[in-house]
C-alpha cells in the first residue's frame, strides 16, 4: 500500500478505517479457527453446502465468511460454490506444521475482551486484564486449566515457527548445564541442544505448567530434560547457561530485576545468559512487529518490549554484561541477546 499523502497513495481516511476495522478481521479469523473451517479444507476443495453440514453451521454464513476471507488470501473461490484453503489459511488448521490455531483461540478468548479497557490502562497504568479478571493475568490463567493449556500451546506455536527459524543456525554458549527458565514444554531448549547429548537440560516452570507437561510427556520434557517446578521470583536452579525465551518482556523492570537477581545468585561467575525476545529498534519511527506486542504487554501484563539500550541497562543492573545481540533472519522479528555474569 503506497504511503498516505503521496501521489497515488491510499487516502488517510481509508487507511485509518482499515486500521480501526482490525477487530473485524481478527474475529473472522477466530471463527475460522474455532469452527475448524481451515482444518476441514486441508484435503482439498469442498462444496459449501457439504462443508457447512459437516461442521453443523449455517451454509449461507459459511459461504459469506469464505467469500470475504478469500479476498484476503485465506481461502480460494474455486467456482461452482467450491472453496479451498491457502497455505496462509492453513495456519489456522489443527495439527499442521506452522499452525497458529492455539494462538488464535488464546488471543481471542483471553485477550480480546480485556483490550476494551486499554483506555483505562493508559489513564491509570493498571493492565486492562487485571481490571477485567480481577487479578493479574497469569494468576487468572493458573486457575483456568483449559486456557492455560491453550496458552502454552500458543507459545509453542510461536516457538515452532518464528523462534525455530531464528534458532535453526544458532548455537548456545558452552556450558554443561542449561536451565530453560519459564521453559513450559521445553521445545526451545530441545531445539538448541538436540544434537548435544552431553548437556544436562533443566526445564523450569510453575507447578501447574510442569504438571501439564508431565501429563503430556512423562517425567522428561522434549526427550531428556529434567523438569523442575518452582517460581523464578523465589529461586532458580544452578546452571552454566540460562535461557529466557519470551520471559522478560512479560514483566516490568522491577520484576525482571528479581528474576535476573535470582539467576545471578544461583549462577557461577562467568555464567552465560541467553535472552530470546523481539528487540525494538532504537529508531522510534521504524515499523516492527514488537510494537504490536508491546500493546499486548500494556493491556494484559505489566511487561514491555525493549530496545537494545534498554536490555543493556536492565541486564547490567543485575550484574550481566551484554556480549552481543544476534538478529533473526530477514523478516523474523526475534533476536538473541547474549550476556555474561560479571565476577
Amino acid at each position: 500500500m503506497p504511503a498516505s499523502g503521496e501521489p497515488g497513495g491510499t487516502p488517510p481516511v481509508l487507511v485509518m478505517a482499515q486500521l480501526l476495522g482490525g477487530f473485524l478481521i481478527s474475529q473472522a479469523l477466530y471463527a475460522v479457527a474455532r469452527l475448524d473451517l481451515a482444518t476441514a479444507l486441508l484435503d482439498g476443495p469442498r462444496d459449501v453446502e457439504d462443508l457447512a453440514a459437516g461442521l453443523e453451521c449455517d451454509a449461507e454464513m459459511v459461504r459469506r465468511l469464505l467469500r470475504d476471507l478469500a479476498g484476503m488470501g485465506i481461502f480460494v473461490d474455486e467456482g461452482d460454490d467450491f472453496y479451498s484453503v491457502t497455505p496462509l489459511g492453513a495456519t489456522l488448521a489443527r495439527g499442521v506444521p506452522g499452525s497458529v490455531r492455539d494462538l488464535a483461540l488464546s488471543w481471542m478468548e483471553t485477550h480480546y475482551a480485556p483490550f476494551a479497557g486499554l483506555v483505562d490502562t493508559v489513564r491509570t497504568g493498571v493492565p486492562a486484564a487485571t481490571a477485567y479478571y480481577g487479578r493479574p493475568f497469569f494468576d487468572w490463567l493458573a486457575s483456568e486449566p483449559e486456557q492455560g493449556r491453550r496458552f502454552t500451546g500458543a507459545m509453542a506455536d510461536i516457538s515452532a515457527g518464528l523462534k525455530a527459524d531464528l534458532l535453526r543456525n544458532y548455537r548456545l554458549p558452552e556450558g554443561a548445564t542449561v536451565a530453560d527458565i519459564g521453559g513450559a514444554d521445553g521445545s526451545v531448549s530441545a531445539q538448541l541442544v538436540g544434537d548435544e547429548p552431553g548437556r544436562h537440560v533443566i526445564v523450569f516452570d510453575l507447578p501447574h505448567v510442569v504438571s501439564e507437561v508431565r501429563a503430556a510427556t512423562g517425567d522428561r520434557a522434549a526427550g531428556r530434560a529434567e523438569i523442575v517446578a518452582g517460581d523464578f521470583f523465589e529461586s532458580v536452579p544452578a546452571a552454566d547457561v540460562y535461557l529466557l525465551s519470551a520471559v522478560l518482556h512479560d514483566w516490568d523492570d522491577e520484576a525482571c530485576a528479581r528474576i535476573l537477581g535470582n539467576i545471578a545468585a544461583a549462577a557461577p561467575a562467568g555464567a552465560r545468559l541467553v535472552v530470546v525476545e523481539m528487540v525494538l529498534p532504537e529508531d522510534g519511527n521504524q515499523p516492527h512487529p514488537a510494537r504490536a506486542t508491546d500493546l499486548i504487554m500494556m493491556a494484559i501484563l505489566t511487561g514491555r518490549e525493549r530496545t537494545p539500550r534498554e536490555y543493556e541497562s536492565l541486564l547490567s543492573r543485575a550484574g550481566f554484561t551484554v556480549d552481543r545481540i544476534v538478529p533473526g533472519p530477514s523478516g523474523n522479528p526475534f533476536s538473541v541477546v547474549e550476556a555474561t555474569l560479571r565476577a
